[in-house]
Protein backbone atom coordinates (compact mmCIF):
# COMPACT_ATOMS: atom_id res chain seq x y z
CA UNK A 1 0.00 0.00 0.00
CA UNK A 2 1.51 3.30 -1.10
CA UNK A 3 0.67 6.54 0.66
CA UNK A 4 1.85 10.05 -0.10
CA UNK A 5 1.45 12.92 2.32
CA UNK A 6 2.10 16.56 1.53
CA UNK A 7 3.06 19.27 4.00
CA UNK A 8 4.41 22.79 4.06
CA UNK A 9 1.57 24.82 2.62
CA UNK A 10 0.34 28.05 4.12
CA UNK A 11 -0.22 31.74 3.64
CA UNK A 12 2.60 33.77 2.12
CA UNK A 13 2.87 37.29 0.78
CA UNK A 14 3.59 37.91 -2.90
CA UNK A 15 7.31 37.59 -3.50
CA UNK A 16 7.70 35.19 -0.60
CA UNK A 17 8.84 31.59 -0.49
CA UNK A 18 7.50 28.25 0.66
CA UNK A 19 8.90 24.76 0.64
CA UNK A 20 6.52 21.87 0.15
CA UNK A 21 7.38 18.32 1.14
CA UNK A 22 5.87 15.03 0.05
CA UNK A 23 6.63 11.89 2.00
CA UNK A 24 5.89 8.57 0.30
CA UNK A 25 5.58 5.31 2.19
CA UNK A 26 5.01 1.71 1.23
CA UNK A 27 6.52 0.00 -1.79
CA UNK A 28 8.44 2.97 -3.18
CA UNK A 29 10.98 2.59 -5.96
CA UNK A 30 13.36 5.45 -6.57
CA UNK A 31 13.23 4.83 -10.33
CA UNK A 32 9.60 5.89 -10.47
CA UNK A 33 8.76 9.53 -11.10
CA UNK A 34 7.15 11.91 -8.66
CA UNK A 35 5.48 15.19 -9.39
CA UNK A 36 3.72 18.25 -8.04
CA UNK A 37 0.38 19.41 -9.39
CA UNK A 38 -1.89 22.24 -8.39
CA UNK A 39 -5.54 23.07 -8.71
CA UNK A 40 -6.91 26.56 -8.29
CA UNK A 41 -10.60 27.17 -7.62
CA UNK A 42 -12.64 26.67 -10.78
CA UNK A 43 -9.65 25.44 -12.76
CA UNK A 44 -8.31 22.10 -13.86
CA UNK A 45 -5.45 20.43 -12.09
CA UNK A 46 -2.14 21.18 -13.80
CA UNK A 47 1.37 19.81 -13.65
CA UNK A 48 3.76 22.14 -11.86
CA UNK A 49 6.93 20.07 -11.82
CA UNK A 50 8.01 16.49 -12.24
CA UNK A 51 11.18 14.57 -11.42
CA UNK A 52 12.19 11.14 -12.64
CA UNK A 53 14.33 8.55 -10.91
CA UNK A 54 17.25 9.78 -12.99
CA UNK A 55 16.61 13.31 -11.63
CA UNK A 56 15.39 14.61 -14.95
CA UNK A 57 12.99 17.50 -14.34
CA UNK A 58 10.29 19.38 -16.18
CA UNK A 59 8.44 22.51 -15.11
CA UNK A 60 5.32 24.42 -15.94
CA UNK A 61 6.56 27.32 -18.03
CA UNK A 62 5.16 29.96 -15.69
CA UNK A 63 7.16 28.65 -12.71
CA UNK A 64 10.49 28.03 -14.45
CA UNK A 65 13.29 29.85 -12.69
CA UNK A 66 11.24 30.31 -9.51
CA UNK A 67 10.34 26.77 -8.45
CA UNK A 68 12.74 23.88 -7.90
CA UNK A 69 11.75 20.24 -7.52
CA UNK A 70 14.09 17.85 -5.76
CA UNK A 71 14.03 14.38 -4.33
CA UNK A 72 15.70 12.52 -1.49
CA UNK A 73 15.43 8.84 -2.43
CA UNK A 74 16.81 7.69 0.92
CA UNK A 75 13.83 9.36 2.61
CA UNK A 76 11.30 8.68 -0.18
CA UNK A 77 10.56 12.38 -0.09
CA UNK A 78 10.26 15.01 -2.76
CA UNK A 79 10.30 18.75 -2.29
CA UNK A 80 9.10 21.81 -4.12
CA UNK A 81 10.94 25.02 -3.31
CA UNK A 82 8.78 27.91 -4.41
CA UNK A 83 10.34 31.36 -4.60
CA UNK A 84 9.00 34.70 -5.81
CA UNK A 85 5.46 33.47 -5.33
CA UNK A 86 2.67 35.25 -7.15
CA UNK A 87 -1.04 35.51 -6.28
CA UNK A 88 -1.83 33.24 -9.23
CA UNK A 89 0.09 30.54 -7.41
CA UNK A 90 -2.78 30.22 -4.95
CA UNK A 91 -4.03 26.67 -5.22
CA UNK A 92 -4.12 23.29 -3.57
CA UNK A 93 -0.85 21.56 -4.34
CA UNK A 94 -0.85 17.80 -4.78
CA UNK A 95 1.94 15.27 -4.83
CA UNK A 96 1.81 12.27 -7.15
CA UNK A 97 3.88 9.10 -7.16
CA UNK A 98 3.62 7.06 -10.35
CA UNK A 99 4.50 3.42 -10.93
CA UNK A 100 3.56 3.32 -14.58
CA UNK A 101 0.55 1.24 -13.71
CA UNK A 102 -0.91 3.26 -10.86
CA UNK A 103 -0.84 6.87 -9.73
CA UNK A 104 -0.90 7.65 -6.03
CA UNK A 105 -2.06 11.08 -4.95
CA UNK A 106 -1.78 12.89 -1.66
CA UNK A 107 -4.60 14.82 -0.06
CA UNK A 108 -3.14 18.17 -1.06
CA UNK A 109 -1.83 21.18 0.82
CA UNK A 110 -3.22 24.68 0.46
CA UNK A 111 -0.94 27.46 -0.69
CA UNK A 112 -2.35 30.98 -0.52
CA UNK A 113 -0.37 33.91 -1.91
CA UNK A 114 -1.89 37.12 -0.69
CA UNK A 115 -1.00 40.38 1.01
Amino acid sequence: QVQVVESGGGLVQPGGSLRLSCAASGSILSINPMGWYRQAPGKQRELVARITGARSTIYLKSVQGRFTISRDSAKNTEYLQMNSLKPEGTAVYFCKYSTGRYDYWGQGTQVTVSS
